[in-house]
């Protein structure tokens, strides 16, 4: 019985191990310093790449634990469970690098400035997606795919509210990108990164991280960005526009920003926030976009503490247009807009995405706080003006 007992604890024990041991090998802490972008890239920080052969698809292990047996673990276990290489296999040929021109003038000579970006193959007719910050001011896009096959691109339409663009190519039967819904991401949830890193030969780059954050909103060069999703994979200078994918090999982000000062501090638009965008630029060339009239910021415990504030979440509105629907519907700089027609308005990212729900002619009943009382106010949206 003795003996028994301890085979037993021995064959645990050795499973044990080799539990440990797999997820020492897959969690290991080895990072990389982020490297200072250019205004055309967009890194974040990686962590270690898995050095381990080629294997089965990795999504039910990678979010309910390996399956380990009793007893040694080989390489080929392993490969089979942390391998990524079937999910790249479908997500690269849908990766786009993009290689943008610019002249700027000087004095007595022009000079000419080169960058470099990635974009999104979203529909086979040749339609790409990328950010705005890449190709804001190219006079000449040149997009390769990583078939090797290089196209002149134009661009269709832009929205630099959200810092994203469509170009267009001439080709059919392309393959293209499946767009996941990043609201079911949860933090902690593994996704993969790709894109034109360095502008390396060889094809996109791809990193694996996590999803450190959701709904986070920044203010950047180019203006205040909303319901970014927050990330460790590694993206580099090049890697603006290109694909943040969940496990199934889905879009559900598109990589934009990275804090300089810091690391492992990456952003991604969102899905959810893209998708319709994309849509409208490729069927109008622009956004139509309703608009009241403010801009604003989160509430905080910090602002709700310095101003005296009964309510700890919501939109408080830091500038409004006396010209606009808000303030002729009574609210002013300083209240905090609660609710859309009922529903909650904890942030400006879930503010934003309410409001653009609606169209243009729409009246909305807005709830807000003023001077600490609750008041409601019927707003009638107007349609904001095209971006120039």
């Amino acid at each position: 019985m003795w003996q028994r007992r301890r085979a037993k604890s021995t064959a645990w024990l050795a499973g044990a191990v080799a539990l440990a041991l797999t997820f020492a090998i897959a969690c290991g802490s080895d990072t990389e310093p982020v490297p200072t972008p250019e205004p055309t890239a967009t890194p974040v920080v990686s962590l270690p790449s898995l050095d381990l052969d080629a294997g089965a698809s990795p999504s039910a292990p990678l979010t309910n634990g390996p399956a380990v047996s009793e007893g040694p673990v080989s390489k080929a276990e392993l490969a089979a469970v942390f391998s990524l290489s079937d999910l790249v296999d479908r997500v690269k040929p849908t990766v786009a690098s993009i290689a943008v021109e610019s002249v700027r003038r000087g004095l007595f000579f022009d000079f000419s400035d080169e960058g470099a970006g990635t974009g999104i193959v979203v529909r086979p007719d040749g339609y790409i997606v990328t950010n705005t910050h890449v190709i804001q001011s190219a006079n000449e896009i040149k997009v390769t795919l990583p078939s090797g096959i290089s196209y002149d691109a134009r661009v269709v339409g832009r929205d630099r509210v959200t810092d994203l663009s469509v170009l267009k190519i001439d080709d059919q039967d392309l393959p293209f990108a499946t767009f996941g819904n990043s609201d079911g991401l949860r933090v902690g949830d593994w996704v993969v990164a790709a894109g034109n890193a360095l502008a390396l030969r060889g094809g996109p780059t791809v990193t694996l991280g996590i999803v450190s954050g959701k709904g986070r909103s920044i203010v950047t060069e180019i203006g205040e960005l909303y319901d970014l999703i927050q990330t460790d994979a590694a993206i580099n200078q090049g890697n603006s526009g290109g694909p943040l994918v969940n496990l199934e090999g889905e879009v559900v982000g598109i990589n934009t920003v990275i804090v300089r000062e810091a690391q492992g501090l990456g952003f991604a638009i969102s899905s959810s926030t893209a998708k319709p965008i994309i849509d409208s630029l490729i069927e109008h060339g622009r956004v139509v976009r309703p608009l009241i009239g403010v801009a604003g910021q989160d509430v905080t415990p910090a602002i709700a503490s310095q101003l005296n504030l009964h309510v700890t979440d919501g939109a408080i509105i830091t500038r409004i247009s006396p010209d606009g629907p808000a303030y002729k519907a009574g609210l002013r700089a300083g209240d905090v807009i609660v609710s859309i027609d009922g529903i909650s308005t904890p942030d400006m990212a879930t503010f934003l995405r309410l409001l653009w729900s609606y169209k243009v002619g729409d009246m909305v009943q807005m709830e807000y706080i003023s001077n600490n009382g609750t008041r409601v106010a019927s707003v009638e949206l107007v349609e904001r003006p095209p971006e120039t």
